[in-house]
């Protein structure tokens, strides 16, 4: 299982400064083929610093949700360690 992209990326406006809401298409790539899922997720920053990562699927998928929810995360953390979600 592998993340290819995440395409259509809209950050959707909020009040609370250390919740960022985003919502897009995830390309990803398993033993089928390639299949898209539409996204929406949060990234919450801690006061230590850590960032929560809340994943919602929003199409049923042929695959293990938690499987997929796993390499959102880590696809997600290191793009906004990067600095290529938007602001």
């Amino acid at each position: 299982m592998k993340v290819l992209s995440i395409k259509d990326l809209q950050r959707e406006e909020g009040y609370i400064y250390y919740i960022r809401k985003y919502a897009g298409i995830a390309e990803l790539e398993g033993n089928g083929g390639m299949f898209e899922a539409n996204i929406s997720f949060s990234i919450e920053t801690t006061p230590f610093g850590t960032k929560n990562i809340d994943i919602d699927i929003n199409n049923p998928v042929d695959y293990p949700i938690l499987s997929i929810k796993k390499i959102l995360v880590e696809y997600i953390l290191n793009e906004d360690k990067v600095g290529h979600l938007p602001l």
